[in-house]
């Protein structure tokens, strides 16, 4: 079985995860075979990685576009190429293939291992020029942060399936799916709709 990983950093409103989704696509990937999220790649905990990883047996594939995509974090991909050798599956990351099905050679785990360390350390310089940045806008008096989300900025797609939600036709992981929302976003959507309801009935 061949599956795709996908993932971006921020919420949908910031980073499109469709390219990415695309292009496994285009590796023979099936759609239902794509796990994605928004979560940070430094991350140990992510859901959908987890149920992949869960998942895979002898013999299966995970593509993903790139190794950052799958994480930022040497000592995670180190614990993800152990996993691959046990399970015997192949790793195919951007245009770097691992073949774990057989006995992985020396060379190719250290290339793998090293770009791991320049995926880290690519995310450790963004995380520097981030905190930079805040501290300048600071200075200059600058408001930071994320806009208050509210039922008037939410979405449109979001409307268009709740009330399927709301009927018992679909479960939140399904509604995720047809909005392209994370499921965090989705189930905060769900708690500020629910809420209004409550103090309007008040």
């Amino acid at each position: 079985m061949i599956y795709g990983y996908a993932r971006c950093s921020t919420d949908e409103t910031k980073q499109d995860i469709d390219r990415q989704k695309r292009e496994l696509e285009k590796q023979n990937v099936l759609k239902q075979n794509i796990y994605w999220e928004y979560e940070s790649g430094t991350k140990a905990d992510r859901i959908e990685l987890n149920k992949l990883l869960n998942i895979i047996v002898k013999g299966d594939t995970i593509i993903s576009t790139e190794v950052s995509r799958i994480t930022r974090s040497t000592k995670q991909l180190c614990d993800i190429i152990e996993l691959a050798k046990d399970k015997k599956i192949k790793l195919i990351l951007g245009n770097f293939v691992v073949d774990c099905t057989k006995e992985l050679d020396p060379m190719t785990e250290g290339m793998l291992k090293m770009m791991g360390v320049f995926a880290e350390l690519e995310r450790n310089i963004i995380s520097e020029r981030v905190k930079s940045g805040i501290q300048n806008a600071k200075a200059k008096g600058k408001v930071l942060g994320r806009p208050y989300t509210t039922e008037n900025n939410i979405p449109s797609i979001f409307y268009k399936h709740y009330a399927k939600y709301k009927n018992k036709e679909i479960n939140k992981m399904e509604f995720s799916r047809l909005c392209n929302l994370s499921y965090p976003t989705i189930y905060k959507y769900i708690n500020i709709i629910e809420r209004g309801i409550k103090s309007e009935k008040k």
